[in-house]
């Protein structure tokens, strides 16, 4: 049977592509009753009906996958967040750098709507701590096409999926790298200062040459599934490096006795924002658990 990948889901259809041709696809039961989810980015094995239908039949071995946004065999993930409209919102790139690294993906981190800032390089201290770690970064102005070839740069050659909350410009980003594209631009709600979910399903494109985007829609919440309280820490790449000189083995780096993380936190060899986000989160996974037990 031949093979292709789905570059599209929407309502029970997926679209497989195999070379030149795209059939809309169902999946057979059995990846229900089994708890199995079809996902962009994976590469099935389908049966063709008629010329332009067929039936997923069988879900090859993945590299990896998320949860949220939904995806699967990524190279990196993009992470969109805009400097204003809505304003730059760093708990919730530290969720998403939690679920990333829970995965061992590679993260670019993308700020757009950088010629809404009054003082510009206030875009360039939101991304000091995360290139600190070791992250990959940049500051885009669509308007003035500032960082757009440094984005092309860190895009290139690879399948990225791109994430981020609602109303950010990742459809921007896009139509600017690969302007045929056409995608469709949601306004920001003045009242609610996030955007329209303009991007509905998840969809691969081809940007240029070699070079592909999954355009997923955009949320504002993201919640952590079923990770234990310990795991946190070792997603949270300064309190992980900080945490092995701490004085007791399982330090869960809160208010324990010669926790390394904590001293780190007060004396500056850690941003101070991310180990408060870090504690909020550890609160939450220990909520969970009481719950589940």
């Amino acid at each position: 049977m031949p093979e292709g990948l789905i570059t599209k889901a929407i309502a029970g259809f997926y679209y497989v592509q195999d070379g030149d041709v795209v059939r809309q696809c169902r999946a057979r039961g059995v990846f229900k009753k089994q708890g199995i989810t079809p996902l962009v980015g994976d590469r099935v094995v389908y049966t063709p009906i008629g010329g332009q239908e067929g039936v997923v039949e069988e879900l090859l071995p993945r590299n990896n996958e998320l949860v949220r946004p939904p995806l699967a065999n990524i190279d990196q993930c993009v992470l969109t967040f805009s400097v204003k409209e809505p304003d730059f919102n760093p708990k919730l790139l530290d969720r998403m750098l939690v679920q990333v690294e829970r995965e061992s993906l590679p993260a670019v981190i993308v700020l757009t709507k950088v010629d809404l800032l009054a003082d510009q390089a206030a875009a360039e201290r939101f991304l000091h701590p995360y290139r600190d770690m070791g992250y990959q970064g940049v500051a885009v102005s669509t308007k003035s096409g500032a960082g757009v070839e440094q984005a092309r740069a860190l895009l290139s050659g690879k399948l990225s999926g791109l994430s981020g909350n609602s109303g950010v410009g990742k459809s921007t980003l896009l139509n600017t790298l690969s302007p045929g594209l056409n995608l469709s631009i949601g306004e920001i709600s003045q009242k609610l200062g996030r955007g329209k979910h303009t991007t509905r399903h998840s969809e691969i494109f081809r940007i240029f040459d070699d070079t592909f985007v999954i355009d997923t829609p955009g949320f504002a919440t993201l919640e952590f599934a079923g990770m234990e309280p310990p795991v946190l820490a070792q997603c949270f790449r300064d309190v992980w490096d900080l945490s092995h000189d701490c004085k007791y083995r399982g330090c869960l780096h809160e208010g324990e006795d010669g926790c390394a993380v904590r001293a780190g936190a007060e004396t500056g060899k850690m941003n101070g924002g991310r180990y408060a986000h870090y504690l909020e989160f550890l609160g939450e996974l220990k909520e969970a658990k009481e719950r589940r037990y």
